[in-house]
């Protein structure tokens, strides 16, 4: 009975993957195989408990919803077009570091802030209109900001990295030292990747978007261009500890920028606070209605047994336990958009015992950690990947497909250099 589950649990993650390739709306698709499988398994409460718990989940409503009702508080004061047009000299002179800038300033901002979703909000804001104000197609703008949400890898405040380094009674600071070199050279080669694919794909140039066209005779207020950025430079500066003062959550960066865009361009103050609010009503029905329905379906995976399934198979399995640290989180990541239950599955279990396998504790740990987190970074139900399609106004399976050479090339580059 158990076997047969599996096989028709596999069978509706394959159509579900099908449907979502063919452009199926995604919530529809993802909220109806989740009850399908969560009725299957035994539980069909399960599936819709899960849509009540993620309705919610605070950390990422306050989040998305104050990054996308500042953004568009900036678009309706035209703030974003100062910004846009200001860089459009900039733009024009380094075109083609535009996309690996993203990708690697991406990265940046996610060591400072260890959240992936908080990033995708934070930094897709700002970089994913600007390369889409310089000619890059959408789909491509936000694959780019995704492709560098996995810099936390860096951060000692990861929850992997203390982990491990409790595993290997050694210090924190130990297990980022020896995974550093494999995260910075799997970065390079999905920078590499991703620019590559671009200029293949020719979505390097020539997009067109509706509201963020540079005009030559656009009178740029540099006051006003300085507004979009006013929330990540905080967040940046509160997280690195250079003004302690700014240390505070993503709600409340974006609410000081909104008060700050009030002030710098003397709007109305019940305009700007209409547009706000709308922005976070949108972002509500559009994005955060995906991550609920991304929640129910992870709760039909495993109320039918994959999840279980797929753990109990990478942990059971010593004979080959190098590639389940590798490829085992990184496959679970894919596939529930989030590598931590795999990784801390693994580390917990396997991990004590890497000198049995010819391995370091902090080696085998750091290549559970990579993988998982390079499978949540291709993840098309991965928050941060619905964030940034959110902003983009694309599927998230468009950044999927732009963004799975990337990360398997960087998933290759990271374990070479972690076993050798």
């Amino acid at each position: 009975m158990l076997t047969l589950m599996l096989i028709v649990g596999a069978i509706i993650v394959c159509g579900v993957v099908y449907a979502l390739v063919k452009g199926a709306d995604a919530r529809i698709t993802l909220i109806g195989s989740g009850i399908l499988m969560a009725a299957i398994g035994g539980v069909p409460m399960a599936a819709l408990d899960a849509f009540a718990k993620s309705m919610t989940n605070s950390g990422l409503i306050q989040a998305v919803c104050s990054v996308m009702g500042f953004a568009l508080a900036v678009r309706f004061t035209e703030c974003d077009k100062h910004l846009i047009n200001a860089m459009a000299s900039v733009i024009s002179r380094v075109r083609f570091f535009l996309i690996p800038g993203v990708v690697i300033c991406t990265y940046l901002v996610n060591i400072a802030l260890p959240s992936a979703a908080g990033t995708a909000a934070a930094a897709g804001a700002i970089f994913i209109p600007l390369l889409m104000a310089a000619g890059v197609g959408p789909a491509l703008a936000a694959a780019a900001v995704k492709c560098g949400t996995y810099g936390s890898m860096l951060n000692p405040g990861l929850a992997h990295n203390p982990f491990v380094a409790k595993i290997a009674g050694v210090d924190v600071m130990n297990v980022i030292g020896f995974h550093y070199k494999a995260n910075l050279a799997s970065l390079v080669v999905a920078t590499i990747c991703i620019t590559v694919i671009a200029h293949v794909l020719k979505e390097d140039k020539g997009h067109v978007p509706e509201h963020l066209q540079v005009d030559k005779n656009f009178k740029v207020n540099y006051l006003y261009a300085l507004m979009p950025v006013v929330p990540i430079v905080i967040l940046l500066l509160g997280s690195t500890k250079i003004v302690p003062l700014f240390k505070m959550g993503v709600p409340q960066a974006m609410i000081i920028g909104a008060l700050l865009t009030l002030v710098v361009t003397r709007t109305k103050p019940k305009a700007l606070c209409d547009a706000f609010f709308e922005g976070m009503g949108k972002a509500y029905g559009s994005i955060i209605g995906i991550i609920i329905s991304a929640g129910v379906f992870v709760a039909g995976l495993t109320s039918i047994g994959l999840v279980k399934w797929f753990i109990d198979a990478m942990l059971n399995n010593p004979a080959i336990v190098k590639i389940c640290a590798a490829f085992g989180p990184f496959l679970l990541g894919l596939l529930t958009g989030s590598g931590d239950a795999a990784t801390f599955a693994f580390n917990e279990a396997i991990t004590p015992y890497a000198p049995d396998f010819g391995m370091s504790q902090v080696q085998m740990g750091s290549m559970a950690t990579l993988g998982g987190t390079l499978g949540r970074t291709m993840s098309p139900i991965a928050g941060a990947t619905i964030i940034c399609a959110g902003i983009a106004g694309v599927n998230p399976m468009e950044i999927t497909k732009r963004n799975a050479i990337p990360m398997l090339c960087a998933l290759t580059v990271g374990m070479l250099i972690l076993l050798f």
